[in-house]
């Protein structure tokens, strides 16, 4: 045998303990992952230890970030400067009875819309009408309620 494969060989069998201990340090309990002062200020050294490994045992399962858009003052934005906005076709969930300035609105896709400004169209009141909400100009929404004879600017609260 040459040296050359010995050398290779050794090399390996020195790595092979740094492999272990990186996928050692990814799934690292909590009381490894955080300072002992860090610890006891979340109330965790009160946990018995099949608490603490029930818990540790879930965040190795759901340790995904997860990430939400917000604009500059911290408040949700559901569409992204780059996302494409389209054409929403729901129904307001509940009663209607037309625009009062400010009125907000539960479609039955789950999303909550709420006017922008004080316009009044003139409606019909209904139950659960079928509702079409546009993308207009410079990032802002119109709605269109059946029985309404025209649009009022709305924006998505949730």
């Amino acid at each position: 045998m040459s040296t050359r494969p010995r050398h290779l060989i050794r090399s390996l069998l020195l790595a092979l303990p740094l492999c272990c201990l990186s996928v050692q340090a990814q799934q690292a309990d909590l009381q490894q992952r955080m300072s002992s002062a860090e610890f006891k200020a979340a109330g965790l050294d009160k946990l018995s230890t099949q608490e603490l490994q029930n818990l540790d045992d879930w965040l190795r399962k759901h340790d995904k970030p997860v990430t939400k858009m917000v604009d500059a003052s911290g408040k949700p934005a559901f569409y992204s400067e780059t996302q494409k906005r389209s054409k929403i076709n729901a129904h307001i969930a509940g009663h209607f009875d037309g625009w009062h300035g400010h009125s907000q609105f539960m479609l039955d896709n789950g999303q909550m819309w709420e006017q922008v400004g004080t316009d009044t169209p003139s409606c019909m009141s209904s139950d659960n009408p079928a509702v079409k909400v546009k993308p207009s100009m410079l990032g802002n929404w119109l709605m269109y309620v059946d029985g309404c004879n025209d649009s009022a600017h709305v924006k998505r609260v949730r």
